[in-house]
C-alpha cells in the first residue's frame, strides 16, 4: 500500500489538464468535461462550502473545485475538500485533502463512485457523498467499496473539524445557517463572543431590575411610569446593585434612585 503523496503516485499538483483553462477532468483515464452546474447541484454546492468553511479547524484549508492528482490516469476535482495548511515535506507539493465532499445531482452515481475509488486509493481518508435525487449524505467505505447512508440526525466528527458537522445541515439550508453558528461559537469568533457578553450583560440588568420592581411590590410601595422606566432603563450593573439593596429598606421608590 502506499501513502498518499508517494510511492508510485505523482504529485497532487503534477496535471494531466491545465488548470483554469479547461474544463476537462481525467477519472481512470478517461476524459469529461466538467460542465457548469445549475440548480440544485449549484445551490447545494454553495451551501456545502459555507458550512464546511465555518467547521474547519486550525491548521487546515477549504477548497471548492480544487484539481488534484489522483493517479496515473486520474486528475479531478472534488466539489468541496479539506486539506492541511502545510506543505508535504515529502513532495514539496500541497497536501492532499483529508476529507472530500461530492454533491451528486443530475451526474450518474457511476461516476461519483470512480472518483471516490481513485480519491480512496490515492489516499483522502474521508469521502462523503451529498445526493440529491433521493436527499441523503453518504460516505464512502472503502472496505465494502460503497456509499453507507448517514443517519440524518447524526453528525460528522474529525480532527479537520472545529466542532462535529450535523449531517441534516447538508440537506437544509435552514439547518445549514444554524451548523454555522454553532461552528463560529466553538472558534471562539470575536463578533459572535462580544453579542454573547452583551446580552449576558443585558440579560443581568434586566434580571437586577426586575428583582427591584419585584422588590417594591411586594413591600407595598408605589412605583411611578416615569421610576419603573428608569428602573428597567438602567445598563449599569453596579448601580442596579446598589438600587436593589436600597430597595429593601427604602419608604418610597424615590429613595432607591435618588443620587
Amino acid at each position: 500500500m502506499y501513502l498518499p503523496g508517494r510511492g508510485s503516485f505523482p504529485r497532487v499538483d503534477d496535471h494531466l489538464v491545465v488548470p483554469e483553462v479547461t474544463r476537462d477532468e481525467i477519472i481512470d483515464g478517461r476524459r469529461m468535461v466538467a460542465h457548469p452546474a445549475s440548480p440544485p447541484h449549484a445551490t447545494r454546492q454553495c451551501d456545502l462550502d459555507y458550512v464546511v468553511r465555518a467547521h474547519v479547524a486550525p491548521g487546515y484549508i477549504t477548497a471548492s473545485d480544487l484539481l488534484t492528482r489522483f493517479g496515473e490516469k486520474s486528475d479531478f476535482a472534488s466539489d468541496t475538500c479539506i486539506y492541511k495548511e502545510a506543505v508535504d515535506p515529502a513532495t514539496g507539493a500541497r497536501s492532499l485533502e483529508e476529507i472530500a465532499f461530492e454533491v451528486v445531482s443530475t451526474q450518474s452515481d457511476r461516476k461519483a463512485t470512480k472518483k471516490a475509488v481513485e480519491m480512496q486509493r490515492r489516499g483522502v481518508r474521508r469521502i462523503f457523498g451529498v445526493f440529491l435525487k433521493r436527499p441523503r449524505v453518504c460516505e464512502w467505505s472503502a472496505e465494502t467499496q460503497s456509499w453507507q447512508p448517514l443517519e440524518v440526525g447524526s453528525a460528522i466528527e474529525d480532527r479537520c473539524l472545529v466542532a462535529p458537522l450535523a449531517v441534516a445541515a447538508l440537506l437544509d439550508a435552514a439547518l445549514a445557517d444554524n451548523a454555522v453558528a454553532e461552528a463560529l461559537l466553538a472558534k471562539g469568533n470575536p463578533v459572535l463572543r462580544k453579542r454573547e457578553a452583551e446580552a449576558e450583560t443585558k440579560g443581568e440588568t434586566r434580571g437586577k431590575a426586575e428583582g427591584i420592581l419585584e422588590i417594591l411590590a411586594a413591600r407595598g410601595l408605589d412605583v411611578s411610569l416615569a421610576q419603573r422606566q428608569e428602573i428597567l432603563g438602567c445598563r449599569d450593573l453596579n448601580r442596579l446593585s446598589i438600587w436593589l439593596r436600597r430597595a429593601a429598606v427604602a419608604y418610597s421608590a424615590g429613595e432607591i434612585t435618588a443620587e
